[in-house]
């Protein structure tokens, strides 16, 4: 066996992140880097060497691409995937999996009739810090697991960020863009979502874009930038979220699960590694849990597609996971337009846990 081919499509800012591992992963061969931009495709092709880059349509024709990563802007995930799909190739995608259940389903409806593979976004699950806490939790350390608190709030994206108008459209907001991590992280801990109740808030409906082709004009805010979400599990647990634009405080990563035994806080969701803290009930301090285990980084969930592939065997960051956790985020946004509890029809699959000696660096195929 050789390496998997890979190729990328989008080339902006998260793109580093992924070429970073994606050539550093000897189980992964990176043939081409495409963009709607070639100009940008070309600058990060040669940043990272990579031999080819071209324009999305040459990625997907490329003869030697195997997977797909899709680093597209959210409004596009959907439409490049099922292109990819279409072309035979197996697909990871960015968060979201989608704007909408209905095109969630209509890609994972068509990776079933082409035998191939769908993944997405979050792979930090596969990381060393939340493979500890399952772990740990599966282990019984906490007792048996009971309520989760999850926690993000920021000042949001300041005046002059460039992608403002992208980040305060549908598919974006703290919802959207940052609730898979928090999300994803309680899935690991209780399982499937079965019914959300929530509010959302817009602090400033109307931003004014400072840089970019737009400067000058203003921009109606099409999502919540305040969400709070009380959810409950097909398992029984119940779990407290709050995902925030509009904190003059940051407090960012901050995840805990609460056992009949004792509490876990977990490392930031949005990380691959960082330490775990134990608490039980009569402990006056937390008590330090180093993490263990592979790290990585973002490009973890394409090389277990690969590998996964090689030995027939499921992928754990999977498709249906992933549009799990949009079929939530929906139910999310319909629970705050109707001011009612939403059921989450789906349910998601276990996923078989990362041994702690799982090598990203290592060759195996």
């Amino acid at each position: 066996m050789s390496a998997v081919g890979v190729g990328v499509i989008g080339a902006g800012k998260i793109s580093e992140q992924y070429l970073t591992n994606l050539t550093a992963f000897p189980d992964l061969d990176v043939k081409i880097v495409a963009d709607l931009l070639p100009e940008r495709a070309a600058e990060q092709a040669k940043a990272y060497g990579v031999a080819e880059s071209g324009t999305p349509e040459e990625a997907l024709r490329h003869p030697e691409v195997e997977i797909i990563v899709n680093l597209t802007i959210p409004a596009a995930h959907a439409e490049v995937s099922a292109a990819a799909l279409d072309a035979g190739k197996h697909v990871w995608t960015e968060k979201p999996f989608a704007l909408d259940r209905e095109s969630g389903r209509r890609l994972l409806d068509q990776a079933d009739a082409a035998g191939l593979r769908i993944g997405g976004a979050p792979d930090t699950f596969l990381g060393a810090g939340l493979q500890t806490a399952r772990r740990m939790i599966e282990r019984g350390d906490i007792g048996v697991p009971l309520t989760g608190l999850t926690l993000f709030e920021t000042p949001g994206p300041v005046a002059d960020h460039r992608n403002l108008e992208v980040l305060l459209s549908r598919g974006a907001g703290p919802l959207w863009d940052m609730g898979p991590y928090y999300l994803t992280a309680l899935t690991q801990s209780f399982g499937s979502f079965a019914a959300v109740t929530a509010v959302g808030r817009i602090a400033r409906p109307v931003r004014r874009l400072l840089v970019g082709p737009k400067t000058g004009q203003d921009i109606s805010v099409q999502v919540p930038t305040y969400v709070s979400i009380i959810a409950e599990f097909a398992s029984g647990q119940t779990s407290t979220s709050v995902l925030s634009w509009d904190s003059p405080h940051r407090r960012v990563g901050h995840v805990e699960i609460v056992g009949s035994e004792a509490t876990l806080s977990i490392p930031d969701p949005n990380h691959f590694d960082g330490d775990l803290y134990l608490r039980r009930g009569t402990d006056e301090e937390w008590t330090t849990v180093p993490c263990s285990g592979p790290v990585g980084g973002r490009g973890l969930g394409t090389l277990d597609i690969a590998r996964s592939v090689r030995a027939g065997v499921p992928h754990r960051a999977s498709g249906r996971l992933a549009y799990h956790v949009l079929d939530t985020m929906a139910a999310v946004s319909e629970s705050i337009e109707s001011r009612r509890t939403v059921q989450v029809e789906s349910r998601t699959p276990v996923s078989d846990p990362v041994p702690e000696t799982w090598d990203p660096y290592a060759r195996t195929l």
